[in-house]
Parts: C-alpha cells; structure tokens; sequence
C-alpha cells in the first residue's frame, strides 16, 4: 500500500468531489482516479459510492478513512522525528569525559549550552580515563569524549579537535617553603617525595611528570599513588608531599593547599574533544559544532 494512494483517497474522501480533490492535490483527475481504483483493488473493498453527481462515502470507506488519516499522521511523524535527529535536535550522545573536565571553563559552557539549545538530545556522561575513553570511541560504545594530551598516539580513525591548553601546577601545602615562590624550577623537586596517579590509571600525567623530572637528570620520588584527582590533593594536604595537576583542579579548594606555576614549557596538558571520523549522527555533529562556536567566541 503506497501513502499517496492514501493521501489520494483522503483528499476525495474529504471533498467528495474528484476535481476538486485533483486540485488540492495538484495533479489532474484521471490519474486520482486510477490511484482510487488501485487502493480499492488492492483492499478488495469499495471505498466510495460514485455517483452522477455526488461521492460518498462507503461505510468501509469511512471506516478506513479514519485509519488512513492516523497512517499518514503517523508517516508524517516518522519523517519529522528523521530531520530533527538529522539535524541533531533529538536522540542521545553518549559523552565520556576525564575526572578534570568537568573543572575547566570549557566544558560545563558547552553542556550547559547544548542542553538549553537541544533540550530533546540526551546527554549520557561516562567518567574515564583518555585511554579508557580513546578505547570506547574505536568501539563505537562513546561518541564524543573530553580527553587530555599528551597520551599514545589518537587511532586514524579518530578526530580530536583542540579546546585549550591547560597549565600543570605544583601541588603542595602553603607551609612548604617552595610555597613562597611564585614560580617553582623543576629542579628544586629533586629531593621532594611525590604522590601521583597511579601509573596505569591512564591519565597520561604520570609519563608527563617523569619526563618533566627526566629533563632535569632525575626521577620524581613517589611516596603515594592514588587514582582520583581529589585524593592526591588531600594527600597533599595531608603532608605526605607534592603533586603535579592541571591548573584547572585548583577549583577543588583543600583546606592549606596551594597551587604554584613551574619552569618548563613542558608543563601544559591539552584538553580536546575526540570523535570518530566517520561519524554520521546528527547529534554529535551539533554538539562539535557549538564546541567551534564557542571557541571562535572566545577567541
């Protein structure tokens, strides 16, 4: 059954009148006609009672109509709900994100943007890890992920567009005498005792801290590791020693801990947005493009 046989039928049924149906339609009458005596045949049923001067209604006719009717409404629903995802107004991104996301000024703006622009688009946010979350996008289980430089190389098939550099800081108690500079060289950390991520947690700061050190002619000395970022800055404050985080963390206030700028160019972690390159989703292709929005703004 073909929906412009139903429209066909429809628009005779509610004119009652074949010409006049034809001009609403826009075509001429014999092929309304023909579109008429096709359902009918198909249906093995007569819709319409031709007269000399009138049509009606079958009661199967008017039966039908009112099927024929919720049939098209419902055709007309299934193409709108099509463009609308289509152009990324409903459906669901399923966003991954690393533990420090959420504390930089970019991605709560985007979210909070996308939300109030797509109210209709579900935001699934999974907390990972950059590899975690490098992993999820190849197996097509994330769409879009907030991730951190520097880490293994991105997979070819995945596209990561730059969102803002974020400076690495050390950590460390206000009382410690490194504390009064306000710029502290790499080299004075030789001595100092570390608490880091643990090395397979996936950050990519712990390769970053000891590459850091290794410029300099040492290995950092880790007295702790832990796997969250506001469990080193309580070990921090705890005098257990120091650490290295992005800037960005330091809106976790902790009671005696300060934040305090190092020496080397070295210290900077890139946050990006990654997604795979052969992504087709609407949604996902409106929420990269208010990431670019933003960025040309805040350029």
């Amino acid at each position: 059954m073909e929906l412009r046989h139903l429209r066909a039928f429809v628009a005779v049924a509610e004119e009652l009148h074949f010409g006049r149906a034809a001009e609403r339609l826009g075509i001429q009458q014999p092929p309304l006609s023909l579109q008429i005596q096709a359902l009918e045949r198909e249906l093995k049923v007569r819709l319409l009672d031709r007269g000399s001067r009138k049509v009606a209604l079958t009661p199967v006719g008017a039966l039908f109509l009112v099927e024929a009717r919720a049939t098209l409404a419902q055709a007309e629903r299934a193409i709108a709900v099509v463009r609308r995802a289509n152009e990324g107004e409903i459906g669901e991104i399923r966003l991954g994100f690393t533990a420090s996301s959420p504390f930089t000024a970019v991605m709560p703006q985007v979210i909070y943007a996308f939300r109030q622009r797509f109210p209709e688009v579900h935001l699934k946010l999974v907390g990972m890890t950059t590899r975690e979350q490098l992993a999820a996008l190849v197996a097509r289980k994330l769409d879009l992920a907030f991730i951190r430089s520097p880490f293994a190389p991105i997979p070819p098939e995945i596209e990561a567009l730059n969102i803002m550099t974020d400076r690495l800081m050390l950590v460390l108690r206000a009382d410690h005498p490194l504390a009064a500079l306000p710029v502290v060289p790499i080299a004075a950390l030789e001595r100092e005792p570390f608490v880091m991520f643990e090395r397979d947690a996936g950050t990519g700061i712990w390769d970053q801290i000891v590459a850091i050190c290794a410029d300099q002619g040492f290995s950092p000395t880790v007295a702790q590791e832990a796997r969250e970022a506001p469990t080193l800055i309580g070990l921090v404050a705890a005098g257990l020693g120091v650490t290295i985080l992005p800037d960005s963390l330091r809106r976790i206030q902790v009671e005696g801990v300060v934040y305090r700028a190092l020496d080397t160019p070295q210290a900077a972690s890139t946050v990006l947005l990654a997604h795979r390159r052969d992504e087709r989703g609407g949604a996902v292709k409106a929420f990269v493009r208010l990431v670019e929005e933003t960025l040309k703004r805040a350029a």
